[in-house]
């Protein structure tokens, strides 16, 4: 991630001097993170709020979720969550089925996971949970569930007091879930907000749907249309390396968290835009710093499953009644080569 740094861009180090600003202009500092023992680093625990600051979260617990509430990390036991964030500025990049496939796939592995939704307004993920869990009921039958929680944005008004809230909701929910999952799985706002940096910032692995678009490529940088060369980084590309570099100095230490961009709605049969893009983004994940893996063709079962809250890995679970063909077999192959390449595929110990 240190490809493009003050040598070549002159901002690397005023990033290492101040905080991250928000869309607004204010710099802001995000709150410290706790640990995290899939990544082996260690960092402290401290509240951004005073104990009496609202939580602005409700949380589904899984049915066998009996364990307190742990307020700080220092309570914490040795198990620690991985967390998989995945973001993206631009709606309509797959990132909620996305998220929700990534859950269902370690769930399958046998892990305890948990959800939070940062972009509870709008509610996908959580209306995807929902559905889930009102299918399960409606059928009698067993699907795997995580531990959800959305969080919506502080109503204060005061913009200061608006972000301090928000990111002691991120915090505490984190602090809360994390000793008692193998893995937490945030979904983040399809904007730029102060909710959604600090979702970044608790990121081990950062997941970043793309669709295979040159329309969508200026998510992450603007290129030369003749080279395909980066002429400068994206607001966003300069916000997850801004996480990046805070994370660092808050755990003085040069690992902070793996980026993956997953080319989605890929047409499936190879194209000259295709190839255009594996050029332009192989080009590109040199320079930003991210690791670009295949992600999901455009299939119309991925729409059809959100209103029963399934995923294709729910498909051969007995009492759903869908005939599978060969388009489904071909989308959850799809589901389970995207979790090898970001190496979320192992069995849970």
């Amino acid at each position: 991630f240190m490809a493009w740094t003050g040598r070549e861009w002159g901002f690397g180090r005023a990033f290492l001097r101040q905080p991250p600003s928000d869309p607004g202009g204010h710099v802001t500092s995000l709150p410290n993170q706790t640990r995290s023992k899939a990544t082996h680093q260690t960092v402290t625990d401290k509240d951004t709020m005073p104990e009496s600051a609202p939580a602005n979260a409700s949380e589904q617990p899984h049915p066998s979720d009996t364990s307190d509430s742990l307020e700080s990390g220092d309570s914490a036991s040795d198990k620690y969550a991985h967390i998989v964030v995945v973001g993206n500025q631009k709606g309509g990049s797959g990132k909620s089925t996305t998220t929700m496939h990534v859950i269902a796939s370690l769930l399958s592995t046998g892990a305890s996971v948990a959800s939070i939704d940062l972009d509870a307004r709008q509610g996908t993920l959580t209306r995807y949970i929902e559905n889930r869990r009102k299918y399960a009921e409606r059928r009698g039958i067993n699907l795997l569930m995580p531990t959800h929680r959305p969080i919506e944005p502080s109503s204060v008004a005061s913009i200061d007091v608006a972000r301090a809230h928000d990111a002691h909701s991120v915090e505490k929910a984190v602090q809360d879930l994390a000793p008692r999952h193998d893995y937490i799985v945030i979904d983040t706002p399809g904007t730029d907000n102060f909710l959604s940096r600090v979702g970044h910032s608790y990121s081990d692995t950062l997941i970043t749907p793309l669709n295979d678009s040159f329309i969508d490529l200026d998510v992450l940088a603007m290129i030369d249309p003749e080279t395909y060369a980066m002429t400068r980084p994206s607001k966003y590309a300069e916000m997850v390396f801004q996480v990046k570099m805070q994370k660092a100095r808050r755990e003085k230490s040069n690992r902070t968290f793996d980026w993956v961009v997953m080319r989605n709605r890929t047409g499936q049969l190879e194209s000259r835009n295709q190839r255009s893009m594996e050029e332009a983004l192989t080009k590109l994940s040199s320079r930003i710093g991210f690791r670009q893996v295949p992600g999901f063709s455009e299939r119309v079962i991925f729409r059809e499953l959100f209103l029963d809250g399934l995923t294709l890995l729910d498909l051969k679970t007995p009492g759903t009644d869908i005939r599978m063909n060969m388009s489904h077999l071909s989308a959850r192959q799809e589901v389970r080569d995207l979790m090898a390449a970001i190496g979320l595929d192992r069995e849970a110990h």
